[in-house]
């Protein structure tokens, strides 16, 4: 019988909460990301109130140094910790197959000069479209459309660019380049970057309206995945017949697997936390799992270095936190955590290499209080154990704690 009957897992996407131990193997814009505390920065620099997560346990956690305005809770409703990453990557496919229980050893490949001109192309080729040569490297994704969307207009043009991510990313405008065909050429780049030296782990699709001046991004973005190398606890659970839920862009990290309910793309935080609210009160979720992603804090704050914009994301999160706590069941478990660090104080526009904190709260807690330091793939763990299927690679479940 299963400790809880649903588990609601709620990633903040890139809210670390301070530097790995082998954070200084990776690097921002040539500095080492050894000083980065993506939450301890935001509120030193900015302040950050957020007195629901910090109800939970959030100023709990263990650090060197206190988060400044973040007070720990001397009776917390919940239990927290930080959790380190095993993997060699600092990218959101990593972040989040680890948190599933896998260990990534060979980190994707990542085009810090641009995509070779094979693979260019070969695309061109393929979509009888030429490419703009000069938007091919780590770029803004607003940027970018600023930069080269009057052009494509003229010309119809295919803007192809990267970015610290191992991704490949297509953005067109929709009344330029139909989605149906911007679907269909990056899928076709999906086929030919599925092997090293171009294993991406993403493709995508970003597609946008306006004109000059005014361009907007639209809610018709498709990612296009590689599946993950082995089953993660998401398989084990599928194939258990446990209902599992994916809202936002969860469903694209995992192309799929081990998810029977996908709930759709979120069009920002406030929808995405719509959705996981739908989901929560569905009559037929009875038992199960639902994995949510809220991308805007690294999409929006953290790759812009925005700290102010960052702390506000925060801040709307946390003022939506009640919502979702009410709309538990007495046996249902909460766990709110990240996937990599996005630090918006720190050098160049990289993820950077943190701790992820974690917050568990039910109704049902009787106790509360700081877990052990543990590791991204103990969360997989743990739903395993409490649903009694198998793990994944690594992870040590942390169940037996939370009472």
């Amino acid at each position: 019988m299963s400790k809880f009957n649903r588990i609601h897992l709620v990633v903040l996407d890139s809210v670390g909460i301070g530097a790995a131990p082998d954070a200084n193997n990776f690097v921002n814009a040539g500095v080492p990301d050894g000083a980065s505390d993506t939450l301890g920065h935001i509120s030193k620099a900015v302040g950050l109130n957020v007195p629901n997560m910090a109800k939970i346990g959030l100023g709990n956690i263990p650090r060197e140094t206190p988060l400044k305005t973040v007070p720990a809770e001397s009776n917390p409703t919940g239990y927290a910790t930080k959790l380190e990453e095993v993997s060699l990557g600092k990218d959101t496919m990593t972040g989040h197959w680890e948190i599933m229980g896998l260990n990534i050893t060979e980190p994707f490949d990542t085009f810090w000069n641009g995509f070779p001109e094979e693979i260019l192309t070969k695309i061109e080729d393929f979509s009888g479209r030429k490419i703009i040569r000069e938007a091919n490297k780590p770029y803004s994704g607003t940027a970018v459309i600023d930069d080269f969307g009057p052009r494509q207009m003229e010309t119809g043009e295919l803007i192809i660019y990267t970015s610290a991510d191992p991704v490949l990313q297509i953005a067109a405008h929709e009344d330029i380049i139909p989605l149906d065909e911007l679907y269909r050429i990056c899928e076709y780049a999906r086929s030919i970057t599925l092997e090293r030296p171009a294993l991406l782990g993403r493709i995508i699709a970003r597609p946008y309206v306006g004109e000059p001046g005014n361009f907007t991004r639209t809610a018709n973005r498709r990612d296009l995945a590689v599946s993950p190398f082995a089953p993660t606890v998401l398989d084990k659970l599928n194939e258990a017949g446990i209902d599992t839920y994916a809202v936002g862009k969860i469903n694209d990290i995992f192309n799929g697997a081990g998810i029977n309910h996908d709930m759709g793309h979120n069009k920002s935080n406030s929808h995405g936390i719509d959705t996981l609210l739908q989901t929560m009160g569905l009559a037929e979720f009875e038992k199960g799992f639902s994995f949510t992603n809220l991308v805007d804090f690294d999409a929006l704050y953290g790759h812009r270095r925005n700290a102010h914009g960052y702390r506000d994301c925060l801040h709307e999160f946390d003022e939506r936190l009640p919502e979702i706590i009410a709309a538990m069941r007495e046996n249902d478990l909460l766990l709110i955590t990240a996937d990599h660090g996005n630090d918006p104080t720190y050098a160049g526009t990289d993820h950077t290499r943190e701790f992820i904190p974690l917050l568990a709260y039910s109704p049902a807690f009787k106790g509360n209080g700081v877990i052990p330091v543990g590791h991204f793939a103990d969360i997989s763990a743990t739903i395993a154990d409490n649903f009694g299927v198998e793990t994944a690679m690594i992870g040590e479940s942390f169940l037996d704690k939370l009472v």
